[in-house]
């Protein structure tokens, strides 16, 4: 069993929580989201909010408040090979609820389509909040260029 090693990205002033599945390798290596250099998380957020492409963890972290957009993961701990979502099992869900009490968070979106299901499946039954699934930003999405994720991330509501 692996537990999350990153805490969670956020602050009182924000507005949108975006989630993972579970960090990937690089990403626990680096304790930071989404550290993978074919991760085109970073690239995609930046073209949506309009900024460079950030570099260092404080510079994703500045981009990311800065627009009032708190990040995190649906799971807490699991068994997991690699950093293969569709080797995920014996799911602990995370505890949305500190930040949900800090953070006025009005939009909740996930980042592909297993954080989406593991979002309906364990945390939605917890908390009766919606969440919009977005295409997975990882290179295991090879069928979505890099326009076509921005373009479907442009749905992001970071003007709330």
């Amino acid at each position: 069993m692996l537990y999350h090693p990153i805490p969670p990205l956020y602050d009182e002033f924000s507005r949108v929580l975006i989630l993972g599945s579970f960090p990937s390798v690089k990403s626990r290596e680096q304790q930071f989201f989404y550290g993978h250099k074919q991760n085109r998380f970073w690239r995609v957020m930046a073209q949506v909010l309009d900024c460079p492409v950030p570099v260092s963890i404080e510079q994703k972290r500045e981009m990311l408040l800065s627009h009032h957009i708190a990040v995190w993961d649906v799971i807490a701990g699991c068994e997991i090979t690699g950093s293969s979502d569709a080797s995920i099992r014996n799911v602990t869900p995370n505890d949305l609820s500190e930040i949900l009490t800090c953070a006025d968070i009005r939009e909740i979106y996930t980042n592909g389509g297993k954080a989406g299901q593991l979002y309906k499946k364990y945390i939605y039954p917890a908390n009766g909040r919606e969440a919009v699934t977005l295409p997975s930003t990882s290179p295991a999405n090879a069928g979505y260029s890099l326009e076509k994720l921005v373009e479907a991330w442009r749905v992001l509501r970071t003007d709330l």
